[in-house]
């Protein structure tokens, strides 16, 4: 079922990347966002890298415990490698000051949990320009 689909939008195809540890926030984002763009459910940031090199992504949405794993430097790794990246960060409230740190290290905007649809479908937007 379509929830508040701009038919412009889903034909547009912008190609999103969903990269979390956690499955069901990699799920709960694929929902909220297949019906207007590709969204694609990639549980590493390896698997991301590999196949962004045939399907390159307009926008990453990031699990924050990816960047603590990783540090933030993984930010402008992902920026070198996939020129014109969006990086669009989700975070838990514990890991809301690491998210507001990552702003001034590369990441674009953040949104953090619990996501709503008006929300999460806001924010990828204006990243991608449609708003």
């Amino acid at each position: 079922m379509q929830i508040g689909v701009d038919s412009a939008m889903a034909v547009e195809n912008k190609r999103i990347f969903v990269v979390d540890h956690d499955d069901i926030t990699r799920a709960a984002l694929q929902f909220m966002l297949h019906d207007e763009n590709e969204t694609h459910d990639i549980p590493t940031l390896d698997a991301a890298l590999a196949k962004s090199i045939a399907w390159k992504p307009d926008l990453l949405i990031l699990g924050a415990g990816i960047v603590s794993e990783k540090g933030k430097e993984v930010l402008g790794m992902l920026k070198s490698k996939i020129s014109g990246l969006s990086i669009l960060l989700v975070s838990d409230k514990q890991d809301l000051p690491l998210a507001l740190s990552c702003l001034k290290s590369g990441a674009d905007d953040l949104v953090s949990k619990p996501l709503t649809i008006e929300i999460v479908r806001g924010k990828v937007d204006a990243l991608l320009g449609r708003k």
